[in-house]
């Protein structure tokens, strides 16, 4: 297939490209390299009042300073340039992250989180302002893709990593964030700071004199919006699938990780779906994602076996699988290069947003509907209403400005 084609001419000796990808794992690492060990976190600090709560909180603590300062590191990505902060948040990021190795206060450590956060705001929206600076817009559908496929095949890597070294120590766990050191020497050395675009003939004019408009807020306003909502059912699954489990009667922890080994395998493949439709409009590849994800948690509602919630687990992986990629390259391509940093920081503000608002949403949907099951059925629904509406936008002239 031409594509596949495409994408290995775009791989080759580009070590940039694979730096931006390893990178972009990094704010996600921080997080999941967290739940293998909160338990033994708990155990430790069991006589600190509150633990139990708090400990959850600082493994998440990060998401929220990201959804409250992204917007502000894009603003300094605008202004500073990508590169050295770049490089600023990376060194940091392992030296921060690692900082709990050495703490013995919870308090201390929840704080180092946070600052963690502020680290992971400048990462996620330098690199995804990268991937647009460096590449067109083949270039950045195959990096895109390449980015949902390598973050799922590190994921099981990291649990064992993350496992071996806290069976030593209860805070071990923190030393896995030295691989950001790596990461950072990778980028000084392959990293360039883009060049500005330039008026290089009098046809491109008048894209010099619209790059250098004010911000434009309303498209600003379109992307964080779409972006929260689709967030919001991103996470749906992530969050409260163990109780949609639990209410067919599956309560074993390890028995829900088996069943849902197959389907997890799906987020791979929606990150190829991503490329396949990536040749469409903007508005067709949300509506696929939305359309996929609408399908498996509308299926997760109203599974009654086992088999019926993998199936459905099929469609909600790929829907996921192809999230992100779709939304950050729609999201890029509306902002020029002057407006990317702050563009990108709005994105990756909401999407973090959209990870915070998700469980309060679903919990009382849930509450006002009569069980976990419910709510899953109502925001696949809610997802298939949007993606029905998009596909009709796709084919009105209104579609451009989507």
């Amino acid at each position: 297939m031409r594509f596949l084609t495409d994408f290995y001419r775009a791989l080759t000796l580009k070590p940039q490209g694979f730096t931006i990808v390893v990178a972009g794992f990094l704010p996600v690492f921080a997080i999941i390299a967290m739940f293998p060990v909160v338990a033994s976190i708990i155990e430790h600090f069991k006589d600190v009042p509150g633990a139990a709560i708090k400990v959850p909180a600082m493994v998440t603590a990060p998401g929220y300073a990201i959804a409250l300062l992204a917007p502000f590191a894009g603003l300094a990505v605008d202004r500073f340039g990508r590169r050295l902060l770049l490089l600023i948040s990376t060194f940091f990021y392992g030296i921060v992250g690692t900082l709990p190795f050495f703490l013995e206060n919870l308090d201390a450590i929840f704080a180092s989180r946070i600052l963690l956060g502020v680290c992971e705001a400048g990462i996620l929206t330098i690199v995804n302002t990268l991937i647009a600076d460096y590449w067109d817009d083949n270039g950045r559908r195959n990096w895109l893709m390449l980015q949902g496929v390598i973050g799922p095949t590190f994921q099981p890597l990291v649990f064992i990593l993350v496992a071996a070294v806290a069976s030593v120590r209860w805070n071990g766990g923190f030393l896995v964030y030295l691989v950001a050191l790596p990461v950072f020497v990778s980028m000084y050395f392959f990293l360039f700071e883009p060049k500005k675009p330039e008026a290089e003939s009098a046809a491109r004019a008048a894209d010099i004199a619209a790059r250098r408009q004010p911000f434009p807020a309303s498209t600003a306003v379109l992307v964080g919006g779409m972006t929260l909502f689709a967030s919001i059912l991103y996470y749906v699954f992530i969050v409260n699938g163990s109780i949609a489990w639990r209410e067919i009667g599956v309560t074993n922890p390890m028995d829900v990780s088996k069943a849902t080994v197959i389907p997890a395998l799906f987020i791979v493949v929606g990150s190829f779906i991503f490329r396949f439709v990536s040749r469409y409009a903007n508005a067709i590849q949300i509506a696929v994602f939305l359309g996929l994800l609408g399908i498996g948690l509308a299926g997760v509602g109203v599974a009654r076996s086992v088999f019926e919630m993998q199936v459905a687990l099929a469609f909600q992986q790929a829907g996921a699988g192809m999230a992100v990629p779709a939304l950050i390259a729609w999201a890029q391509s509306k902002f020029s290069y002057e407006h990317r940093g702050r563009g990108m920081g709005v994105w990756t503000s909401m999407f973090f947003l959209g990870q915070a608002l998700s469980p309060i949403v679903v919990g009382n949907i849930a509450k006002a509907s009569g069980g976990m099951q419910e709510a899953f059925l109502t925001t696949g629904l809610i997802g298939l209403a949007t993606a029905a509406v998009l596909v009709a936008l796709s084919r009105t002239a209104g579609a451009r400005a989507f």
